[in-house]
């Protein structure tokens, strides 16, 4: 891999994709429309800046225990083509550069939104909880949940109930997301001595917390319509067919908690907040 190739690792591409879907949406919602051209690429340029600082600075910290993983041995920092204080000096640039982005092209609060992102998955998340705390993924994700919080105070410049109704969708998502994730590499998270909720409390523990949190996350998207204005009939459908799918994962789960079952969900569960945030900013366009 090359020089900019690493660098670019630094930053998870992977994850920060979903987190921009996240914050746009958070901008249509915010903006109750489609938001200016201004905005889209502040929310855009800050968020991904903000999302591969973070990312940056979890790798710089997280070096010794990415090679113990083999989902995470080949990374920068792990195979030490990038060092971890270059690490650090690269995601706090990138997040300076976050700040300044999103407070010169849309407002100071959703640039510091951004970096309140950041603290919560650097600080909270990385070095306090995944490594004490089996619901490190629950209250750690949090940070996931912010980037529709920068979109909507982006596009509005403030929050209201419905950009915090968003955050609490994208946070009750995270756990059975991030569980099904745990199962299907729970002798890597073992050996690092990662206390996740599969090595801990078993698979089949794993798999009912994974349905209840499925089944709380469907209630809430369905019940989005009632504190979210621009939202109408067909966000309401999608959410309803979307969050049934879930469920239907989540219980198969349930009932054969393998990899390969923890696998579908998984990958469903991608597309399912990608097509939840879809279905938002198409119900924002047409309101």
């Amino acid at each position: 891999m090359t020089v900019v190739g690493d660098f670019v690792a630094l930053t998870k591409p992977r994850v920060m994709s979903l987190l921009l879907v996240s914050a746009v949406a958070g901008a249509f919602l915010g903006a109750g429309s489609t938001p200016t051209l201004e905005v889209l690429i502040a929310v855009l340029v800050g968020g991904a800046l903000a999302s591969g600082g973070a990312a940056s600075l979890n790798m710089a910290y997280e070096g010794d225990l990415d090679r113990k993983m083999g989902r995470t041995k080949n990374r920068p920092v792990a195979e030490r083509r990038i060092s971890a204080r270059v690490a650090v000096a690269y995601g706090l640039l990138l997040n300076v550069g976050s700040f300044a982005v999103l407070a010169l092209m849309a407002n100071v609060l959703a640039a510091a939104l951004a970096i309140v992102g950041t603290v919560l998955y650097f600080g909270l998340y990385t070095v306090i909880l995944k490594q004490t705390t089996t619901q490190n993924i629950v209250v750690g994700g949090a940070a996931g949940a912010v980037p529709p919080l920068v979109g909507f105070a982006a596009a509005s410049g403030t929050l209201d109930l419905s950009a915090w109704y968003l955050f609490v969708i994208i946070f009750f998502w995270t756990p059975p997301h991030f569980w099904a994730l745990a199962i299907m590499i729970k002798d890597d998270y073992a050996r690092a001595n990662i206390p996740m909720l599969p090595v801990v409390r078993g698979v089949e523990h794993t798999s009912i917390q994974i349905l209840l949190y499925t089944a709380v996350l469907t209630a809430l998207t369905i019940l989005f319509v009632i504190v979210s204005e621009p939202l109408g009939s067909i966000y309401m459908i999608g959410a309803v067919l979307l969050g049934v799918a879930f469920i239907w994962y989540a219980v198969q789960l349930t009932k054969s908690p393998i990899k390969s079952t923890a696998t579908s969900l998984y990958k469903y569960s991608l597309l399912y907040l990608a097509l939840l945030l879809v279905l938002v900013m198409v119900d924002a366009v047409i309101a």
